[in-house]
């Protein structure tokens, strides 16, 4: 009997999970070991809920409610965004273009949607911090699924 090919859902899903958590931790250590320069992805977070609630005449949660909601927003979405990673021998490719796509678009587009730009782009070190630990958390997507793989194989 032929063996089926396991689905490529749960390994992407995974591999993005995997990838967000490290994302968030990075956010999250940094903003506290150098709270001058560090990226505050979690303002912008809160900035946007709150503009999102408001539009829908939602009430809004206290701070301590909407740090939460932003932070598990963070890693459902950026878990979603990296799955795009998905399997295969090029997942380090697109774990990088994902992750670099990420942190550009986290510098740039913050301004534009109307969230202030300071969070992400206060100073060279904070536009490189953040396209840095996107990328980083592209890869660790990457890297997950890779193992995945190969532990698949055995």
């Amino acid at each position: 009997m032929k063996r089926s090919k396991p689905s490529v859902v749960p390994q992407a899903l995974a591999s993005g999970l995997a990838g967000a958590v490290v994302l968030t931790l990075l956010h999250e250590t940094v903003r506290h070991i150098r709270p001058a320069d560090a990226p505050r992805m979690d303002v912008l977070g809160m900035r946007a809920l709150r503009k999102l609630l408001g539009k829908a005449e939602a009430p809004q949660p206290d701070n301590d409610t909407l740090f939460n909601l932003t932070m598990a927003g963070d890693l459902l979405s950026n878990g979603l965004y990296f799955s795009l990673v998905g399997r295969g021998k090029k997942a380090w490719q697109r774990g990088a273009v994902l992750g670099v796509a990420a942190g550009v678009g986290g510098v740039l587009l913050p301004g534009p949607l109307g969230l202030g730009e300071a969070p992400s782009n206060r100073t060279p070190q904070t536009k490189l911090m953040t396209v840095a630990w996107y990328t980083i958390g592209g890869l660790v997507a990457a890297g997950a699924s890779r193992v995945w793989s190969k532990a698949r194989k055995r």
